[in-house]
């Protein structure tokens, strides 16, 4: 029986040139890349949440919209921070931690779900539209909170 050698594929090809960090280095990494607290985003979107609440108010003149708008930021801030609260504990292996994740992540989704079936019994005069854009603004401003982080530096040519 003979032993044939498969063809080295393009990852196998990348991983041979793959170096670890020495001690040095790592520490050089997270001096440029400090850890961003959840809490920060979660209080990020809260804000944007009733700037966007506020905005609708000026631009339409109508309470009912600055609501739908509020509700839709909150139908996104809350489930956030619930998910933020499950994260928070240490896990004793690595498989703890992946089944937390998709467990909190799996509540967050339902809560979100949850909260949009309710919403046109909580909020009067819901306005889909403003809700939507309160949503998705909200949603999207965890991407300009990393973007924006203190303290991050560029590399250091060596």
């Amino acid at each position: 029986m003979t032993k044939t050698d498969a063809p080295v594929t393009e990852t196998e090809a990348e991983g041979a040139d793959f170096k670890p960090l020495t001690a040095q280095e790592a520490q050089q990494w997270r001096q440029r890349n400090p850890p961003i607290s959840v809490w920060r985003i979660v209080g990020c979107q809260a804000l944007v949440g009733i700037a966007i609440a506020l905005l609708a108010w000026l631009v339409s003149g109508k309470s009912h919209v600055a609501w739908s708008a509020a509700y839709g930021a909150l139908a996104v801030v809350v489930p956030a921070a619930l998910f933020a609260r499950g994260m928070a504990r240490r896990r004793a292996s690595a498989g703890a931690a992946l089944g937390g994740l998709m467990g909190w992540e799996l509540v967050k989704i339902a809560v979100t779900v949850a909260m949009l079936a309710a919403a046109s019994r909580l909020v009067p005069d819901l306005s889909w539209l403003a809700l939507l854009v309160g949503m998705v603004v909200t949603m999207k401003t965890y991407w300009i909170a990393l973007m924006a982080r203190p303290g991050v530096r560029k590399p250091v040519d060596i």
